[in-house]
């Protein structure tokens, strides 16, 4: 199905009017040049307003033996290595924040009471090395039209059980558009096997169309927003150090 762009790139023709409007009257020259570098961000944002294409899918022959381990460890909480021998009882997924009807669901709900989508993609680290896998899971559309979000809610928080070694725990975001992408999923197996610990168990967010780190691992609980900032920072564990919020493919 064709997506008109038109009333997209209306809109944001009119955002940026108004704010080169503002730019003249009230930024600084140091402003005005970190607006510059932040253009193609705002280019990839625009690009996905208009309707983001799909990530490559491909075939089960494609699929790399080994789906290489990245980023923290797993968690070492108690609560975690618990639920971990326990095939994940106890464990559940919250949804809430900006929503009309906050939700938990535990494994057996995820996997039985919502549809089960597939794909076979490839997660690009930012450090430079790409490996395919096939991911099962609920689309995050799906878990979000059950919260059902209220009119104001325009970010998705993804809050994690790892962390970097210092008692921080890692977290990423993504807008409402990014969020109902129809191939951003949230995966409970990998290449038909349950998660293994190591990859994000027992849910690993899937974002093929933008860089790995955005696909955050360990998700306990997804939290509705109507703005980043403040105890959200800039919008994730590595974009609060300096690493690109949208980090589009």
């Amino acid at each position: 199905m064709r997506v008109s762009r038109r009333p997209f790139l209306g809109l944001i023709a009119a955002a940026s009017l108004s704010g080169c409007a503002r730019i003249a009257t009230s930024l600084t020259q140091n402003q005005r040049v970190h607006a510059l570098l932040e253009t193609p961000e705002r280019l990839n944002l625009a690009i996905l307003g208009a309707g983001q294409p799909l990530a490559r899918e491909y075939a089960e022959a494609d699929i790399s033996p080994t789906f290489r381990h990245n980023g923290f460890d797993p968690p070492a909480s108690e609560e975690y290595q618990r639920w971990l021998k326990d095939d994940w009882r106890g464990f559940a997924l919250r949804i809430d924040g900006m929503v009309d009807q906050p939700a938990s669901f535990d494994m057996p709900s995820l996997r039985n009471k919502f549809i089960r989508r597939s794909q076979i993609t490839r997660h690009d680290c930012v450090e430079g090395w790409s490996v395919i896998g096939k991911w099962s899971g609920v689309l995050l559309a799906d878990l979000l039209a059950v919260a059902r979000l209220k009119p104001l809610a325009q970010f998705v928080v993804f809050h994690c059980m790892d962390d970097d070694g210092t008692g921080t725990l890692y977290y990423e975001s993504l807008d409402i558009r990014q969020a109902i992408h129809p191939q951003t999923l949230l995966a409970y197996d990998l290449n038909d096997r349950p998660v293994p610990a190591q990859n994000g168990a027992p849910l690993r967010l899937k974002v093929p169309t933008q860089l790995g780190y955005k696909s955050a691992k360990h998700v306990r609980r997804i939290e509705v927003v109507a703005s980043l900032g403040g105890s959200f920072g800039r919008g994730g564990y590595w974009e609060d150090q300096g690493y690109e919020w949208y980090a589009g493919i």
